[in-house]
């Protein structure tokens, strides 16, 4: 049996999971979920419907990007050193950043009619830069990828918020002062990992 990824194309969360899934070579089987009509099957194995989901053939369920990340390598050996080059503080401390602070500006920046929030998205979107591209910024400019020379599972778990933040108001965004991030979006979003994670899939 062949694990079952339930999984949403456009989400970071699931894109994520897909190019850590991919990387290791663990074979799956995409789901593409509707979110506003999500599939029985889904919620059979988690109620609480979002994406990604990781069923296994054992009948472990994974109900969180970083978790189906971690299996990923971990169930692999890591051979290739993704998962292990991850473990610097730094590394670490900007995983954090994407997934709380910036991740909350980012929501009110890109779905402001979601929030009743009087800041208003012009405000978030200058607190997600400061919070988190900035410090990318600065350690871009040292180092090609956040593993160092060679990229690290910090980088696929940030790269798709950045390029969600990114595409919001491209015109803006790339009139901003960070050149050492752009470069490294602009390489994670013409690579073919990524191509393949994006490929569509039927709708379950």
């Amino acid at each position: 049996m062949t694990a079952v990824l339930y999984t949403y194309r456009r989400c970071p969360y699931a894109m994520r999971a897909r190019m850590a899934l991919l990387l290791a070579g663990v074979a799956y089987q995409a789901q593409e979920v509707s979110l506003r009509d999500k599939p029985p099957a889904l919620l059979a194995v988690s109620p609480k419907g979002t994406v990604p989901v990781l069923l296994l053939p054992t009948g472990e369920v994974l109900e969180q990007s970083l978790d189906i990340m971690r299996w990923a390598w971990v169930s692999t050996h890591d051979v290739d050193g993704w998962w292990a080059r991850a473990q610097s503080p730094e590394a670490q401390q900007l995983w954090a950043l994407c997934d709380a602070d910036f991740k909350h500006h980012l929501d009110r920046y890109k779905y402001p009619q979601r929030y009743s929030d009087a800041l208003g998205a012009e405000h978030h979107a200058r607190q997600a830069v400061e919070v988190l591209l900035k410090p990318l910024e600065a350690q871009l400019k040292a180092q090609a990828q956040l593993g160092g020379a060679t990229a690290c599972a910090a980088d696929i778990g940030i790269f798709p918020f950045v390029r969600q933040f990114a595409a919001v108001q491209p015109d803006w965004f790339e009139a901003l002062p960070l050149p050492a991030l752009k470069a490294w979006l602009a390489g994670w979003l013409q690579s073919p990992l990524f191509e393949r994670a994006m490929v569509k899939v039927a709708k379950s």
